[in-house]
């Protein structure tokens, strides 16, 4: 869902999962197209803009002419392309799943993303586990909590695929 300001009020837009390309000479403009949420107003967020064709694979050049629906969810959640087409979003609805843990016990738990979303792994792992944010600072402080790669879990945001560490 985005956000984008049409005059002088704020418009709820949703992806409509489709590509519009326009030929401008040589170049290429290639846009997602959103749909207003309570019309059929249409809000275009630019992908490419004057980009020459040879600049694309054909296979990404078929996939922006056939509406490809994973290329166009990937571009959907491209939160860094929509604020840069002035829009505001909103992250998407999420659960999490898998077993639940003790934080008293040593496991390795992968959290997993088909979407890179800016979302901390703080606020995943807080909801999962139903700590405080003080209580989780302090176990991530302790070493009791820690990301396999090194990252600093109190400020990483989810990018696909994380691994986390808990020990006793």
């Amino acid at each position: 869902m985005a956000t984008a300001k049409n005059a002088a009020k704020k418009t709820r837009f949703k992806s409509s999962d489709q590509f519009r390309i326009n030929a401008q000479r040589q170049y290429l403009d290639i846009w997602l197209i959103y749909k207003c949420t309570k019309c059929n107003t249409t809000w275009n967020a630019t992908i490419f803009s004057r980009i020459s064709p040879q600049a694309l694979t054909s296979e990404q050049l078929n996939q922006f002419q056939e509406n490809d629906q994973a290329l166009a969810r990937n571009y959907a959640f491209d939160f860094d392309l929509l604020r840069k087409n002035g829009a505001e979003y909103e992250l998407p609805a999420f659960s999490i799943v898998g077993d639940d843990i003790g934080t008293g016990e040593s496991a390795e738990v992968k959290l997993i993303s088909e979407y890179i979303l800016p979302i901390k792994v703080s606020t995943l792992l807080r909801k999962k586990l139903h700590l405080s944010q003080k209580s989780f600072r302090e176990l991530v402080e302790n070493g009791r909590i820690k990301d396999a790669s090194g990252q600093n879990l109190l400020k990483s945001k989810l990018n696909g695929e994380t691994t986390i560490i808990f020990l006793p």
